[in-house]
Order: C-alpha cells, then sequence, then structure tokens
C-alpha cells in the first residue's frame, strides 16, 4: 500500500504538469484563432477610415460564400459573385442588396459575410457629374420598389424577384439612363463544370432558359463606365 502511494504520489507532479501543458496550448490556440480570425474583418475603426473614400452610389463587388457562390464564379469566370450600391444614412455606410429579401445592410457587416472580408468598391467614371444629389434620390426612389422583395434564384429579368445584379442594373438604367455591364443570356455562359451543370439542374431541370437575358456580377466588375476607388 505505501509503495503504491508513493507512486502515486510522485507521479502526480507529471500528470499535473501535462495538464498545466495543455491548457496552456489551448489558450494559445484560442488567442491565434482570436487575431487571424478578426485580421480579415472590418471594425468600426476601418469602416470610419474606408468613409473617407467613399460616396453615395459606389458599387461593391464581394466573393460571396452562399451555396451558389462557385457556380456563378466558374459560369461568369469571375471571382465576384455578389454585389450591392452604398448609401450613406445619418453618418452610416449600409448596403443596398439583392439577399433575401432586398435589404439595406450595414457596410461592416456586409463586408466580413463575404470571402476572406475582400470586397472591391468602384466609382462611375464621371460620378462627379452624373451622382447630384437630385440623381441619387430618385436611384433611391427607384430601388425603394425593390425593397423587401424576394431574391430570384431563376434569374428571371422581372422585376417580382430580383438578384444582386439585376437590382444595381436596373437602379442605374431606370435612374440614370446608364447600363453598367452588357446583359447576356445564360447561353453565354460557361456552363460545362460539373459544379454549374448541377446547380442548373437542380434549378431548372432539364428545361433551362438558355434564352433568358441576365445581367452577371462579373460584366458589371469589368465595365469601363466603373474605376476602381479601393479594395480590400
Amino acid at each position: 500500500m505505501r509503495q503504491n502511494q508513493i507512486i502515486h504520489n510522485m507521479d502526480y507532479p507529471i500528470v499535473a504538469t501535462h495538464k498545466k501543458m495543455k491548457q496552456s496550448l489551448i489558450i494559445l490556440l484560442i488567442g491565434l484563432t482570436i487575431i487571424f480570425g478578426c485580421s480579415n474583418s472590418s471594425s468600426q475603426e476601418d469602416i470610419k477610415e474606408l468613409g473617407q473614400k467613399i460616396q453615395n452610389g459606389d458599387i461593391i463587388f464581394q466573393t460571396s460564400k452562399s451555396s451558389q457562390s462557385k457556380a456563378i464564379q466558374l459560369a461568369t469566370n469571375s471571382k465576384y459573385s455578389h454585389m450591392g450600391i452604398i448609401y450613406e444614412n445619418d453618418g452610416q455606410f449600409l448596403v443596398y442588396e439583392a439577399v433575401q429579401p432586398v435589404k439595406l445592410s450595414p457596410l461592416a457587416e456586409w463586408i466580413n459575410r463575404g470571402e476572406n472580408g475582400h470586397y472591391v468598391i468602384k466609382r462611375l467614371a464621371n460620378a462627379d457629374q452624373v451622382l447630384t444629389s437630385t440623381t441619387l434620390i430618385k436611384m433611391k426612389q427607384v430601388g425603394e420598389k425593390f425593397n423587401g422583395k424576394s431574391y430570384d434564384i431563376y434569374f428571371e429579368w422581372s422585376d417580382d424577384k430580383i438578384y444582386c445584379s439585376e437590382l444595381v442594373w436596373k437602379i442605374y438604367k431606370q435612374a440614370v439612363d446608364i447600363e453598367i455591364g452588357q446583359l447576356e443570356q445564360l447561353a453565354d455562359f460557361d456552363l460545362s463544370n460539373d459544379i454549374v451543370k448541377a446547380k442548373m439542374k437542380e434549378r431548372y431541370g432539364e428545361s433551362i432558359p438558355m434564352d433568358e437575358k441576365v445581367i452577371s456580377p462579373a460584366t458589371m466588375f469589368e465595365s469601363d463606365k466603373l474605376i476602381t476607388i479601393e479594395k480590400k
């Protein structure tokens, strides 16, 4: 009994040391997760600094983490799969976007929702002449009719439901008579990848409307009517 007791007592410091090392390692890993996990997140200070560079009507692009994002990227040969319009309201920057439903989202929240917090902000090359206070009011009025509408998973060219690039395109077209990016058809996209095929079959079955009019984030991103203001 006494010998066993001695052995048990001798082992205890070793066990305790291992326990402390394990706890220290866990604390270290949590700390690293917080540091690196937040490194790509936009804080209020980041947004305040960004606010010095952006203005009403700017267009922001990101790589969405939605289930359809990869298919959109492959079909359009672009990394960008989501977009919206930036508006400032009482000192707060917001993004008007078509998700489920169409709504205004705080800019920091919108950025952090994208892949790795990456974004690109673009602006009309002649924004100083076009985006007057009167024009911006009209843009918001046009956009208001889409507020609360459901996201259009079928990418139809109607106003009943609406998707992200369609929302931005129609606001600029109807309020300013400017077409940002070229309208295409589903047939113009690269539908050869298995991921794209699976998504198309999920949405349309065997009857894909190849002649459906579509505007993609990719063609709007590449428009020569826009200049890059900021990217991260």
